[in-house]
């Protein structure tokens, strides 16, 4: 099943026999909160999951750590979202948000999730301000679906496969840290920003392209890969993108917030991996 789904697409399957579950994960790094922008108007029958509280635990060592299994559990299950029901997930456009709440179902164990292509902005449809009262899922997480790493493995990984860095270019460089301690990236990171997985208006590129793309990166058939960011949310995109492409990834999920907490580990600067 393709990771994504066209606001066509999605238009026709809310209509038929089958809806998908819609999560609303707007978002925005140091942004103001989504909820408000989902009250203003959302999907019809979407219902509302905060990333900060919902789709990660409470911050140390890193910004955005994984939620416990059992309390993301009870989050989706208040949601609507069941084992056997197809869920949709969407943000404001920019997809990071949604990228993040794909990836924890799946991680979790649930086989059918798909975020909207391009977000809220390429939806055609009416938007609502009312809010759903969804009957309860039954969803039960079994996390271990996808690779997941801790920092230790992420070393490791830039030494014996691909690890690349979600981040932009600038942050990767050290050129600029606007949020953690310290600038730069793991060693032996390769540089892939997230932006360049879309296109001007936040679809993803092709299949054709990304592999392309992720090949070029060092990404060859039986190459280990994986990847991190700023604090998890942005790699979850780069995931979906190879997800897209057919290339599995696993996910350092900690990423550079919990990596550069630590004054002990090593960091590298400049444009090259080192």
């Amino acid at each position: 099943m393709k990771p994504i789904i066209s606001a066509s697409e999605l238009l026709s399957e809310s209509a038929g026999a089958r809806p998908p579950v819609l999560l609303d994960v707007r978002w925005t790094l140091g942004g103001p909160p989504g909820r408000p922008a989902y009250e203003a108007g959302h999907l019809p029958g979407a219902v509302y999951v905060d990333l900060d509280t919902e789709l990660a635990g409470p911050p140390g060592g890193g910004r955005h750590p994984l939620p416990d299994p059992e309390a993301f559990g009870a989050a989706m299950r208040r949601a609507g979202v069941s084992a056997d029901t197809p869920v949709v997930v969407y943000d404001g456009g920019l997809g990071w948000a949604a990228a993040r709440a794909w990836w924890l179902l799946r991680w979790a164990g649930h086989q059918d999730v798909r975020v909207l292509d391009g977000g809220l902005t390429a939806w055609p449809g009416e938007l609502t301000e009312k809010a759903p009262t969804p009957e309860p899922g039954d969803f039960r997480p079994e996390p271990g679906a996808l690779g997941l790493l801790d920092a230790d493995a992420a070393a490791a990984f830039a030494r014996s496969g691909l690890l690349m860095d979600a981040r932009a270019a600038e942050r990767y460089r050290g050129d600029v840290e606007p949020i953690d301690r310290v600038g730069g990236h793991i060693p032996g990171a390769v540089s892939a920003p997230t932006t360049e997985n879309v296109d001007a208006e936040g679809r993803f590129l092709g299949a054709d392209t990304l592999r392309d793309r992720f090949t070029g990166l060092g990404a060859a058939e039986g190459t280990p890969v994986a990847v991190y960011c700023g604090s998890g949310v942005s790699g979850a995109h780069e995931v979906l993108a190879l997800e897209i492409a057919g290339i599995p990834a696993a996910l350092y999920a900690g990423s550079w917030s919990e990596w550069s907490s630590d004054p002990t580990r090593p960091v590298a600067t400049g444009p090259d991996p080192q």
